[in-house]
């Protein structure tokens, strides 16, 4: 039934990022090879020796829902499709990163502020019309978080100026612009989302070290485990089984 491949596109789509993903950080690796063929002057040889480092984050997202409509949804309320799209949205943070043992192992903490949107696009069959035209209704959902990450760093021996790294660990959010509590207009309903997430982060970089400062660019993906919505029975929320966040973030780090 074509309703059942829907509920479950989703998890297509997470499969297919995560190939996406591990590709892109077999590259990472690929290009970090290349750099570390013949040796040359190193910059900020003491880098590695310090115990704490500090500096700045900024990139983009692009973040989205993982959507599962109740089972029955088509029965019930003439929900052929919930469908929800990407959309860009920005990030900044202040970074420290603490050596751990050993200059490969590092703990990394980059308090953030991010801004997201994302869209859930409804289609309904509606039986009130003959010729049975298709109903389409949106849901924006806008969202400024503050974020706080603390992720476990394995990165490569430096090769020269460069080193390559992966990273995993969790994240807990703060939904500043959350209307969880706020009085609901059932003349024009909106989707209520939880205030606060919990999300699972793996992801990778590469470092290019200056002769003062460390730059770097990271490529993260996130994943909540948490139901995101809040049940309030109106007729966008009604069709819904759970909604979980999901994020792809690429981030530029400047550490000193």
């Amino acid at each position: 039934m074509n309703q059942e491949r829907k509920v479950h596109i989703s998890n297509v789509f997470l499969g297919r990022n995560m190939e996406r993903f591990l590709s892109f950080l077999l590259f990472f690796f690929m290009v970090g090879s290349s750099f570390g063929q013949k040796e040359i002057g190193k910059n900020y040889r003491k880098f590695d020796d310090r115990l704490l480092h500090f500096g700045f984050m900024l990139g983009g997202n692009t973040s989205t829902f993982v959507t599962f409509p109740v089972m029955d949804a088509y029965e019930k309320y003439g929900l052929k499709s919930l469908t929800a799209d990407g959309q860009p949205g920005g990030q900044l943070g202040i970074v420290t990163t603490m050596k751990i043992g050993h200059p490969v192992v590092r703990l990394r903490f980059i308090p953030t502020l991010s801004f997201q949107e994302k869209v859930l696009t409804y289609q309904y069959a509606n039986p009130d019309t003959t010729s049975m035209l298709d109903i389409v209704k949106e849901q924006r959902v806008n969202s400024t978080n503050l974020d706080f990450p603390l992720m476990l760093q394995f990165r490569t021996v430096r090769l020269n100026n460069f080193a390559a790294y992966v990273l995993a660990g969790a994240q807990y959010s703060i939904d500043l612009q959350s209307q969880e509590s706020a009085s609901q207009n059932f003349a024009n309903p909106f989707l209520k989302i939880k205030k606060f997430d919990m999300q699972a982060q793996v992801g990778g970089g590469l470092e290019f070290f200056a002769p003062y400062f460390k730059f770097g660019i990271e490529l993260k993906f996130s994943q909540s485990w948490v139901n995101s919505l809040v049940q309030d029975f109106t007729p966008v929320s009604k069709p819904i089984n759970t909604l979980n966040n999901r994020a792809w973030w690429i981030s530029l780090i400047f550490e000193g």
